[in-house]
């Protein structure tokens, strides 16, 4: 149950849940916003135990039951609103989402990505780190738009590792970053510390800093 005055938080995830763990843990436990619903397109997702572990509710949608992507995202969006969500946190959420959907939540979606967007966008981004041998990784919290990746920048992290290998290297490291950045992205939103720069709906203000650019 949502606490008065919290952020209503819908989490989309795909797989193990990890982040949306992480924001269970936090956020979560510390009122700070409330995951209210949590939707997958995966009946066989971890995640769905996690949030039925934490007593929330949970909607599967996979694309088998619908006749196209518009039609689920649809379907998929207004079970979101009847639950009252305030901002859809992309967990681990495998699918891109249709304008639609987007239209329903405006300027109220974002995602974690592992990579320093706009480099490597999309699917495989540590696999196209390490083939362009990199030695820098980061992760990214974004909002969403209607590109691959192209939202506005939240938060961002570096993290140097000039001896990495393999993906399972990169992700060591890259996954506590996403437990930490992903929160606190919405840790910022719902104190209401993050806003659109009028003059460039490119980039956002996040506390009393100056724009930080997506470009």
């Amino acid at each position: 149950m949502s606490r008065a005055g919290s952020l209503r938080v819908g989490v989309l995830a795909s797989g193990v849940g990890g982040n949306l763990q992480a924001i269970l843990d936090t956020v979560h436990a510390e009122g700070e916003a409330t995951v209210v619903a949590v939707g997958t397109d995966n009946p066989g997702a971890i995640a769905i135990g996690r949030a039925q572990a934490a007593g929330v509710p949970v909607g599967v949608f996979p694309m088998d039951d619908y006749p196209d992507r518009l039609r689920r995202d649809e379907a998929l969006a207004a079970w979101l609103a009847s639950h009252r969500v305030e901002l859809v946190v992309l967990a681990g959420y495998m699918k891109l989402l249709a304008p639609a959907f987007l239209a329903r939540f405006p300027r109220r979606v974002i995602n974690v990505h592992p990579a320093l967007l706009p480099a490597f966008p999309g699917i495989g981004a540590v696999e196209q780190g390490l083939a362009y041998g990199v030695k820098v990784f980061g992760v990214t919290v974004h909002f969403v738009d209607e590109g691959v990746d192209t939202g506005p920048v939240i938060l961002q992290r570096a993290v140097e590792l000039p001896h990495a290998e393999t993906v399972e290297d990169v992700y060591e490291v890259l996954r506590p970053l996403e437990h930490e950045l992903l929160p606190e992205a919405i840790r910022l939103i719902a104190a209401g510390a993050v806003t659109f720069d009028p003059e460039s709906p490119r980039r956002v203000r996040v506390g009393g800093s100056r724009p930080v650019s997506s470009k």
